[in-house]
């Protein structure tokens, strides 16, 4: 399977209370199954789901968005970001860009975001993909190995000082195309994609206004809701990919925590790689995606947007106007229809 990044596509405008959001879609001439939406991890973006999108969407309407504070997407001050914030985006998005069952993929603290929204769409959610999640469980204390917070530590290897001339300073030194590429040569097993566009993809965002203002507030984000309620609460299909050499979250122990809470009937792989498997083993990742996906219910169904009058479109967009949907982009679908559960390689 070749390693095909996404091309650039043109742009289009949408918009979550006000701010502007930087999203994407590819469709199929004939797409199959439930439509996909993609959530990157702490300080990434749509960019990295490059050797993802052109796979999955040979077959699949693929979206992908920066969450509100990363990518492309706005970083407006005063905005309460964490878990709550970023599952009302996804929530929104599925309803006035996607409007059918869909199955949100998430990576780190995207795959938080993802199980969040998942468990609140009911039966919009046709299922629910995590790699390597964020989030702490009931049990554990406010700062847990897992969260989004303990997870940015581990980017600086020290604690968030306090006086905002060393924030700054920290700041400064963290998005040094040097300093980024290290940190990534640390979660990465296999370094072979740890590349300049990779490099750039998260230093660009960087230097937007705003953006030192989202990384003084990361570290004190709530940690949300635990991720055994969610478990609870989460009626769609759930397959965990774990990156199970992860250096920031004990995958190993986290993997054992998530069998213990995980619905029944949870379908699990297990891959040789670090904290984002995605772009570190892609074509092993879209193997065992796209093997999950055609097993799904709806997978069989015929899909109602298919008469679509466009095969490609984008969604994405610094703008600050209301959403509207572009002309001939994915966004503007039937009615949706229910999606069952999924029992498949079940953990115990």
């Amino acid at each position: 399977m070749s390693r095909s990044a996404a091309p650039s596509l043109p742009e289009a405008s949408w918009s979550f209370q006000g701010h502007a959001v930087h999203s994407l879609c590819r469709l199929p001439q004939l797409p199959v199954g439930p439509a996909i939406l993609l959530v990157h991890g702490f300080g990434a973006s749509t960019d990295h789901w490059r050797y993802n999108i052109p796979v999955l969407a040979e077959q699949h309407e693929v979206h992908a968005l920066d969450l509100l504070g990363f990518g492309r997407s706005a970083k407006p001050a005063g905005l309460a970001y964490g878990g709550a914030l970023w599952r009302d985006q996804l929530l929104a998005y599925v309803a006035e860009r996607i409007g059918r069952p869909t199955v949100l993929v998430g990576n780190s603290l995207g795959g938080y975001a993802a199980l969040a929204a998942g468990a609140a769409l009911g039966e919009q959610a046709a299922g629910v993909v995590l790699l390597n999640a964020a989030g702490p469980f009931a049990a554990e204390q406010s700062a847990p190995v897992g969260s989004w917070g303990a997870i940015a530590r581990r980017t600086i290897g020290t604690a968030l000082l306090k006086s905002p001339v060393l924030q700054r300073l920290l700041f400064e030194n963290l998005r040094r195309p040097a300093t980024i590429r290290k940190t990534l040569n640390q979660v990465y097993i296999d370094r072979t994609n740890v590349d300049e566009a990779l490099v750039e993809a998260i230093r660009r965002p960087s230097l937007d206004p705003g953006a030192f203002g989202v990384f003084r507030t990361v570290f004190d984000i709530p940690s949300g809701q635990p991720l055994d309620q969610l478990f609870a609460d989460l009626t769609a299909p759930l397959l965990l990919l774990w990156g199970i050499r992860d250096p920031w979250i004990n995958a190993v122990g986290r993997r054992g925590a998530f069998q213990r809470h995980a619905p029944a009937g949870t379908s699990e792989v297990v891959l040789e790689a670090g904290h984002c498997p995605h772009d570190e083993v892609p074509e092993q990742v879209n193997r065992a995606l796209l093997d999950w996906l055609a097993q799904l219910p709806l997978a069989a169904a015929e899909d109602p947007a298919t008469d679509r009058p466009q095969p490609l479109a984008t969604v994405g967009a610094p703008s600050t106007a209301a959403s509207t949907p572009a002309s001939g982009a994915c966004g503007d679908v039937p009615a949706p229809a229910p999606a069952s559960n999924h029992a498949a390689a079940a953990l115990p």
